[in-house]
């Protein structure tokens, strides 16, 4: 049985995937971004990365934060791996504008927890 990887390792890549979004849009618009599809497409792919970990963080760590729809997170990841047709720029930039900070600040308190926990 494969050894399961470390949480933390998740809650980075969450917080990397953040970063890459937030510096990849910076200065743009909706308008801009849309007409962008470079940048379109890293965002998809940051926000499934950010959808993949999420799913790997400990459902006891993710309680603490009821504020954050996991569930949501977990599902747009199969929404732009299986109907990427429907995934409309606006969608995309929805999350950037109004989900990633609160998001970020409940990882970054996640990954404190966690390393309290195992007394790092």
């Amino acid at each position: 049985m494969p050894r399961r990887r470390d949480p933390r390792l998740y809650l980075e890549e969450i917080l990397e995937a953040v970063a890459n979004i937030e510096a990849d849009t910076e200065g743009l618009d909706l308008g801009r971004f849309r007409a962008d599809r470079r940048v379109r497409q890293l965002v998809e792919r940051n926000i499934e990365i950010i959808s993949e970990a999420s799913r790997r963080i400990p459902d006891n760590f993710k309680a603490t934060e009821p504020d954050i729809p996991w569930t949501e997170i977990a599902g747009i990841g199969n929404v732009l791996r299986h109907d990427y047709g429907a995934v409309r720029p606006e969608i995309l930039w929805g999350v950037r504008a109004n989900r990633l900070l609160p998001l970020r600040l409940a990882v970054e308190r996640i990954r404190r927890k966690l390393a309290k926990a195992t007394g790092e």
